[in-house]
C-alpha cells in the first residue's frame, strides 16, 4: 500500500464506488458513469455520489452535497472515486477544484481519465494542492472501472462507439423463422434484461429490414430510465415509412441513408426523424455490374462517436449482422439462448460460406449466466486488440 494510504479500506469503498457509477446507465451520456464515496477523517463513509445527466453535477460534487446534507465536516477526508477528477470546465466547474476547496486530503482513483482535457491533469492539479492522489495498480477494480466505462473509453481512445451486438436465438442458431418473425423465441426475463442492455447504450442500431418484418419500436420499457437511446436505422435507399413505430417520441430517431431522395427525406423529417446521408463504394455485382452504393457503416460508427455515443446497442437482421462483422465493426457478441429448437431458419448473420472451419471469427466466451429459463452469453474477439490490458 501507497504510505500515507495504508490506514483505508481501500477495496471495499472502491466496490462501494463502482456500484454508485452503475446508478449512471440510462442518465449520464455522454459523460462517463462516475461513482464517489467520501471516508472521514476519523473512519467513516460521510457521503456518497454519482454523476447525474449532462450538464448536471458529477459524482464528486453529489458526494460532497451528500455529507453536507448529513451535516459531516470534509475536511481532511478522502474522496475514493471510479474515474479521475475532471480538471476542465465543460458544462459543469473542474471536479478536482471543488475536491481542493472542501480541504479534501487523499484521492483515490481506479482510473486515468483518457479524455484529452483532462488525462492525468487532474491529478496533477491535486497533487500540486497538497493532496495525496493513489491511482489503483492494474487488477479486478481497475477492470472493473473500465467494464463500466467502456463506451466512453472507447469513444475517446479510438474515435467509435464500443459496439455490441444483441441476438436472441434457439439452441440451433436460429434468430427468425423462414418467414421472418422472430417474436418471442426468448422469455420474458431475457427480454427485460435486453432492455436493461438497452438502457445502458447511447444509441440503438437496427436495419430497414428488421424494421420492416418485426416494426419494433427500439425504445427502453421494460426497465425504468431516464433517458431514451437514440434509434438508428441504416436505411440505404429510404424506404423507412412513416407509419413506422419507433418514430414517434419519446426518443430521437437518426435514418442513415446511402441515397438522396428529397421526397422521402421530406416525409421522415415531418415524422420527428433526422436524415443523414452517408454513401459507401458501390461493390461489384453479377457480371461485374457495380451493385447500389450502401451507407458507409465505418463512416456511421465515427458520426455517431462525434455525436457522443459512448455504446452502440446492435438489434438487427442476419444481413445487416454479417455486414457490421465483415467489416470489424463488432466489439461484442450479446446472445440470449433459448433452450428450443426451430429448424429451418434465419441465423444470427450472413457469413461465409467458409472452406474451413478456422476462416469463421474467433470469440472468446466473457460471461455465461441464466436469466429466466434462457442463457444469457457474452463473447469477444480472441485476438482483439483494443481494450488494451490494464
Amino acid at each position: 500500500m501507497s504510505p500515507g494510504f495504508a490506514d483505508l479500506p481501500i477495496d471495499a469503498l472502491m466496490r462501494e464506488a463502482l456500484a454508485l457509477a452503475e446508478r449512471g446507465f440510462g442518465l449520464t451520456e455522454p459523460n462517463p458513469r462516475v461513482g464517489c464515496v467520501l471516508w472521514s477523517a476519523d473512519g467513516r463513509v460521510i457521503g456518497r455520489g454519482h454523476t447525474q445527466q449532462a450538464g448536471g453535477p458529477h459524482a464528486e460534487v453529489m458526494a460532497l452535497r451528500d455529507a453536507a446534507a448529513a451535516g459531516e465536516p470534509v475536511a481532511g477526508a478522502t474522496a475514493v472515486v471510479t474515474l479521475e477528477p475532471c480538471a476542465h470546465h465543460g458544462r459543469t466547474p473542474p471536479c478536482c477544484d471543488a475536491l481542493i476547496a472542501a480541504g479534501l486530503a487523499r484521492v483515490v482513483l481506479a482510473l486515468e481519465d483518457p479524455f484529452p482535457q483532462v488525462a492525468g491533469q487532474g491529478a496533477a492539479r491535486l497533487r500540486a494542492a497538497g493532496l495525496g492522489v493513489l491511482a489503483l495498480p492494474p487488477g479486478a477494480l481497475a477492470d472493473a472501472a473500465h467494464a463500466i466505462n467502456i463506451g466512453f473509453f472507447s469513444r475517446v481512445e479510438r474515435g467509435r462507439p464500443w459496439v455490441r451486438m444483441k441476438v436472441a436465438a434457439s439452441l440451433d442458431g436460429r434468430t427468425a423463422l423462414d418467414n421472418g418473425r422472430s417474436q418471442w423465441i426468448t422469455g420474458e426475463a431475457a427480454r427485460r434484461d435486453g432492455h436493461a442492455w438497452r438502457r445502458r447504450a447511447s444509441a440503438v442500431l437496427t436495419g430497414i429490414g428488421t424494421v420492416r418484418d418485426d416494426d419494433p419500436r427500439l425504445d427502453v420499457r421494460l426497465v425504468e430510465t431516464a433517458r431514451q437511446p437514440l434509434r438508428v436505422v441504416v436505411d440505404s435507399r429510404l424506404e423507412l415509412p412513416a407509419t413506422a413505430r419507433l418514430l414517434p417520441p419519446p426518443g430521437a430517431v437518426l435514418v442513415a441513408a446511402a441515397r438522396p431522395d428529397a421526397a422521402r427525406v421530406a416525409a421522415l423529417q415531418a415524422a420527428g426523424a433526422e436524415v443523414l446521408l452517408l454513401p459507401g463504394r458501390p461493390s461489384p455485382g453479377p457480371g461485374g455490374v457495380p451493385r447500389e452504393a450502401k451507407v458507409d457503416l465505418p463512416a456511421l460508427l465515427a458520426e455517431l462517436a462525434r455525436r457522443g455515443v459512448n455504446e452502440l446497442h446492435v438489434e438487427a437482421g442476419h444481413l445487416l449482422n454479417g455486414s457490421l462483422l465483415r467489416e470489424g465493426l463488432v466489439d461484442e457478441l450479446l446472445a440470449y439462448v433459448a433452450p428450443k429448437l426451430l429448424g429451418a431458419g434465419r441465423g444470427l448473420a450472413a457469413l461465409g460460406p467458409y472452406e474451413r472451419l478456422d476462416e469463421g471469427p474467433a470469440l472468446r466466451f466473457v460471461e455465461a449466466t441464466p436469466v429466466g429459463e434462457d442463457l444469457r452469453v457474452r463473447a469477444r474477439w480472441r485476438d482483439a486488440a483494443w481494450p488494451p490490458a490494464r
